[in-house]
């Protein structure tokens, strides 16, 4: 088993039945969710809501019981991976896209569970290009925007056919190469306000607890201080 297979199943375990369980996005939350497949096989009573269509299909694979967010008002639980975690547990998200639906289901989880592999620990965020979600319409002014306010390199993420990459929610995403980020919450309240952006990736003082899993099959749980 590696890290994060380690780190996925063990998260799997705070779900009790009877929970509302918001399922994230990525290599490490794939494992969660194959957990959780097991656990329902095995008569664990849940119900889930994914943070992309292709965690949805894998969900739906392992027969776990999908609902949708106009069902219920709050998540018991949501397990989701990292680009990068500091040790205060703020994150880097959205390196596969879903990043705008992954905060969405955090923020309205209880518990916040991130799962992943230890080379995501890092001292400072920024090594990990910040993916931006922007809108579609004039995005060259968003862009323009983003360049005038910032010394950093943003690039528009493409397809491997060379074509604009476009999100679940049909939007563009910009990767942003920050360098080490001094002040990441400063810099999330300052994209916050920025016309044009839908969402970027950095989740600031959402996440309760980090499962990290090692190349040799062990965990690590850090719960937030």
């Amino acid at each position: 088993m590696n890290g994060k297979q380690a780190a996925g199943y063990l998260a799997a375990d705070w779900v009790k039945d009877g929970m509302t369980v918001g399922l994230g996005t990525g290599s490490t939350a794939y494992w969660a969710i194959e957990r959780l497949g097991q656990r329902v096989a095995e008569g664990l009573l849940i119900q889930a809501i994914a943070t992309s269509s292709a965690s949805e299909e894998l969900a739906r694979k392992y027969h776990i019981p999908m609902i949708e967010a106009a069902q219920v008002d709050r998540l018991d639980l949501a397990i989701d991976g990292a680009d990068e975690v500091d040790h205060e547990l703020q994150l880097i998200k959205g390196g596969g896209g879903a990043l705008l639906r992954e905060k969405l289901v955090a923020l309205q989880a209880d518990h916040f569970i991130v799962v992943a592999d230890d080379s995501k620990k890092v001292d400072q965020l920024g090594v990990f290009k910040l993916p931006i979600e922007i809108v579609p319409f004039s995005y060259e002014w968003t862009l323009r925007k983003l360049r005038s306010l910032y010394p950093a390199d943003f690039q528009l993420r493409q397809q491997d056919t060379n074509q604009l990459y476009v999100t679940d929610n049909g939007n563009y995403i910009v990767d942003a190469a920050f360098g080490r980020i001094e002040d990441a919450a400063l810099l999330a309240q300052e994209l916050d306000h920025v016309t044009g952006v839908v969402e970027h990736g950095l989740f600031i003082d959402i996440t309760q607890t980090l499962v990290l899993g090692f190349a040799d099959g062990h965990t690590e749980v850090i719960e937030k201080k």
